[in-house]
């Protein structure tokens, strides 16, 4: 079985494939801070919970946008699977294309939707992941990564407003009937949700223009189902792109 780890900001996912077929998932925290001892606790205890043997893992595949964490993945891969990781980056082979200027830039992440999107849903196809950021990628037809855009994510963009205001707190992360409303708890909430919806339908106009009408629009992240209710651009709402993605370059690279 493979284990795919796709580590972000604010959490990070893992997904158990047998074959390629997803048999469990899990969204965690993200603590930079814990250890590899603690993590390897924590696989253990889902997969006790699962009716799973760690040792039925034989071969782990990792997306890391946090760096200071790597160390403690790898390890916990080491010691408790038995594995040594595959870590997306550069000289990994993927099967994209990457047509920028320093392809280095591109987070692996990134990279594993692009390559997921191409393969389940065609291009061109624009992927929106919203997570803590707010990422845009572009696919061409022929499954190239052209680049994107990247922006603050909801969390990202409630976290500033009450940082930066003396009388604004947090607020559930729901969207209020009406864009106009009349207290400052629910204007928050239309100024965050429907603003963002506003935004993601300005973005894929605008990307659409460059590659072609007929683009599709997936939306994947923590955030995907929630705005994809919100807007009738995001076609797609696919949280777990990224892992399968990852199971795809690990395919890959075992074909070496």
């Amino acid at each position: 079985m493979l284990l795919a780890i796709d580590c972000g900001n604010s959490e990070f996912k893992l997904g158990l494939f047998e074959a390629e077929r997803l048999v469990a998932d899990w969204r965690l925290t993200t603590r930079p801070d814990q250890t590899a001892d603690e993590l390897g606790a924590l696989l253990r205890q889902l997969f006790e919970l699962r009716g799973v043997d760690l040792a039925a893992v034989d071969g782990v595949v990792i997306a890391s946008v946090v760096p200071s964490f790597n160390r403690a993945l790898i390890e916990a891969s080491q010691t408790y699977l038995k594995q040594e990781p595959l870590m997306v980056g550069p000289g990994i082979k993927t099967g994209v294309r990457v047509r920028i200027e320093n392809p280095k830039e591109v987070g692996a992440d990134r990279i594993a939707n692009s390559l997921a999107a191409f393969r389940r849903y065609g291009g061109p196809v624009v992927v929106i992941d919203i997570g803590t950021a707010l990422t845009y990628d572009a696919v061409s037809a022929e499954g190239d990564y052209l680049g994107g855009a990247i922006a603050p994510g909801l969390t990202m963009a409630m976290d500033a407003l009450v940082k930066q205001t003396a009388r604004l707190s947090l607020v559930e992360l729901t969207a209020p009937p009406s864009v106009i409303v009349g207290t400052t708890v629910t204007a928050i909430q239309s100024g965050l949700m429907w603003g963002l919806a506003g935004a993601i339908e300005g973005m894929v106009s605008r990307f659409r223009a460059e590659l072609g009408e007929r683009t599709r629009v997936v939306a994947t992240g923590g955030h995907a189902q929630l705005m994809a209710s919100l807007t009738e651009v995001i076609e797609e709402a696919d949280p777990l792109l990224t892992l399968e993605g990852l199971r795809l370059i690990w395919a890959q690279n075992q074909e070496r």
